[in-house]
């Protein structure tokens, strides 16, 4: 099955932090995903895109926080995450991009 553009869609971007670094020495990798995207298409879209096999996916929406712009109160969008867990010896390097 080729690469769709939903596949594109539903992963939209790594997220490089402190904690997704650690995580990646346990063949974890963390991705910014669609707010509807469900665990199985966050699953084959990794499996197509980077051609490793997936074990598990967790999955965390973070809120947006208020936040303010001088006096103007305003609200950051919801970020859904998913930690895709990776088969033993697989590896994506996320620094190399799509």
């Amino acid at each position: 099955m080729a690469a769709t553009a939903r596949h594109y869609d539903t992963i939209l971007s790594p997220v490089i932090t402190e904690k997704s670094t650690l995580l990646s020495e346990l063949n974890k990798v963390v991705f910014k995903v669609a707010a509807d995207a469900t665990k199985d298409e966050i699953a084959a879209a990794v499996e197509e895109l980077f051609k490793v096999k997936v074990t598990k996916v967790n999955t965390l929406v973070t809120k947006g926080k208020t936040k303010r712009f001088r006096g103007i109160v305003g609200r950051r969008s919801d970020v859904k995450k998913a930690i895709v867990t990776l088969a033993e010896g697989q590896s994506i390097d996320i620094t190399t991009g799509l």
